[in-house]
């Protein structure tokens, strides 16, 4: 199997410390890794369960507080 393409996205930035969730599609899932510690593996989401976590991710719902 070849290496999934991860991508960074727009909004991550030097300012925010260019952190961020990279997805990747993967074959029948979508992979999810920190951009920050690319190496120490991914999440993958079972592709009918993508749009409902890509929904809650795009609403803050899963935002961090700190």
């Amino acid at each position: 199997m070849a290496s999934p393409t991860w991508r960074k996205a727009t909004r991550s930035t030097a300012t925010k410390g260019g952190d961020c969730a990279e997805p990747a599609a993967l074959p029948s899932a979508l992979g999810v890794r920190d951009s920050t510690h690319p190496d120490a593996g991914h999440l993958a989401f079972p592709a009918a369960a993508a749009p409902a976590f890509l929904t809650q991710a795009k609403s803050g719902v899963l935002d961090a507080r700190r």
